[in-house]
């Protein structure tokens, strides 16, 4: 009897692992990404455009229940933007000037997420809702095209990439249509919106002594991938 009961869980576990049901596939997602600047009135920090930005890597969708599925994955994704701040010129008698930065990022991007699905709407055909968030690393930033930055206003020159936080945290949000194209072949494609929910900057506050300097990054998606 004791044995039984020590089976069961065993059973259960292996049952459940059996039912589950992994996809692992690949997307590409060309997106319009920005940054959101903020500071206080005397500095100015504003958005001042938008960039073009391109990923895509690996996509694994778990699921866990017919309509249900933890979606990961590993990506590599195009981020920035171009803000414009005030700050005094370098001569004898420091004139306001207006400095603007084109920021542009890669980072190495972890997703954490839920997919739920609707049952077919069509022939072989689903939608699915995506929410939840993604562990970020920059893996390379350059401003204005180059990997080193020299201050107008200081004349010191920088690498870029002492600029950007060594981590970023997004909020996800997302959705589109999954089609079955064959027994284990899918097609989808969606949009997502993903809101940067850590403050980048590593410069202004730390190198030019600035106070209340905030900038996050955000970004709009097309996905299209295959899972197999």
């Amino acid at each position: 009897m004791k044995k039984t009961l020590l089976f069961l869980p065993v059973l259960a576990a292996t049952i459940s692992t059996a039912s589950a049901q992994v996809e692992i596939g690949l997307k590409v997602s060309p997106s319009i990404t920005s940054l959101r600047a903020e500071s206080p009135t005397d500095r100015g920090f504003e958005s001042d455009g938008s960039k073009f930005g391109f990923g895509g890597g690996l996509v694994i969708d778990y699921f866990f229940g017919e309509n249900y599925a933890f979606s990961t994955g590993l990506l590599l994704t195009g981020k920035g933007g171009t803000i414009t701040y005030k700050d005094a010129s370098a001569g004898i008698i420091p004139q306001p000037i207006t400095v603007s930065q084109k920021i542009s990022m890669q980072y190495l991007e972890l997703p954490v997420t839920v997919k739920l699905f609707t049952n077919e709407i069509a022939s072989a055909t689903r939608l699915y809702f995506q929410i939840g968030g993604s562990l970020n690393v920059p893996i390379g930033t350059r401003i204005n095209d180059s990997k080193f930055y020299t201050d107008p206003a200081t004349r010191e020159e920088t690498k870029a990439s002492k600029h950007v936080l060594f981590i970023d945290a997004d909020a996800l949000a997302g959705f589109g249509a999954e089609y079955q194209m064959a027994k284990s072949t899918k097609l989808f494609a969606g949009i997502s919106y993903h809101r940067g929910l850590v403050d980048i900057d590593r410069y202004f506050e730390k190198n030019r002594d600035f106070k209340d300097i905030t900038i996050k990054n955000s970004a709009l998606a097309l996905d299209l991938g295959i899972k197999f």
